[in-house]
């Protein structure tokens, strides 16, 4: 008997091809869009990640806050770097979570510190800002809206958004189970009210944008307050230290293990 062979076109094999090596790869399009507003007419606009939730259990919470060059009001330049790190298959199988990702507008911030003159160290400042404000009241309001686990609540970013990451661990050092700083600083001078947050902070050597002195005076002054944070600097590397950090299996898996 005489056996026929289809042989498909290479077009078609290329996409097979794609869609085989994209599965395990994450989609924006599975962050939602959301806006927050909070009754005074401020909005926070935000992108959100669901787990396969059910009411039998509670789930962690993860915040990323960006960068400033994805500042804006699109919504959507916030995934850009990092953040869809979370969203693969593999790790949404094996760490479910609840992950916002705000988006800051232009000329706003995460984190208010003030700088002393001359040096590199920063204060924090009384005030948080407006965006840092709206991000703790759409926190609260995701806890009363989904299953949360509020032991498990997780807050990371990158550059600005390490600023903001050391900002809110600072200002609300309650509410975080751990904090994954990314070429950011923060205030030494309140290491110690910070001690008791696990803490993994990562840098590029050669950041000439965010100088790596900031995280490695936040590691003295934490491990002097007697705390016992992580901190990878990578050889050289730039200000693009959150390619390999968010990257690192390691660090997602020490991550989902922090519990208050």
């Amino acid at each position: 008997m005489k056996m026929s062979v289809f042989i498909l076109p290479k077009f078609l094999l290329s996409l097979i091809f794609m869609g085989c090596i994209l599965s395990g790869y994450a989609q924006p399009s599975l962050f939602s869009f959301e806006k927050f507003a909070n009754g005074k007419g401020d909005t926070l606009k935000y992108r959100q990640l669901y787990p396969d939730y059910d009411t039998l259990r509670k789930y962690p919470l993860v915040i990323f806050l960006h960068g400033s060059g994805e500042r804006g009001n699109d919504n959507e330049a916030q995934l850009k770097w990092g953040v869809k790190n979370f969203a693969t298959d593999q790790n949404m199988q094996l760490h479910p979570a609840f992950v916002i990702a705000p988006q800051c507008p232009e000329n706003s911030n995460w984190s208010n510190f003030s700088s002393r003159k001359n040096t590199t160290t920063i204060l924090l400042q009384k005030t948080p800002t407006k965006q840092m404000e709206l991000l703790i009241a759409l926190i609260h309001e995701t806890i009363k809206k989904f299953p949360i686990d509020t032991n498990r609540i997780y807050i990371t970013g990158l550059s600005m958004g390490g600023f903001g990451t050391f900002d809110a661990i600072e200002r609300y050092p309650n509410l975080f189970a751990a904090a994954v700083p990314v070429c950011g600083g923060g205030d030494i001078s309140i290491a110690n009210s910070i001690k008791h947050i696990p803490i993994w902070i990562f840098h590029g050597a050669e950041d000439v944008t965010v100088d790596p002195i900031f995280s490695r005076s936040m590691i003295e002054a934490l491990t002097k307050a007697g705390a016992h944070p992580g901190y990878t600097q990578y050889p050289e590397v730039g200000h693009f230290s959150w390619i390999a950090a968010y990257s690192d299996p390691l660090m997602i898996e020490w991550l989902f293990r922090q519990h208050k």
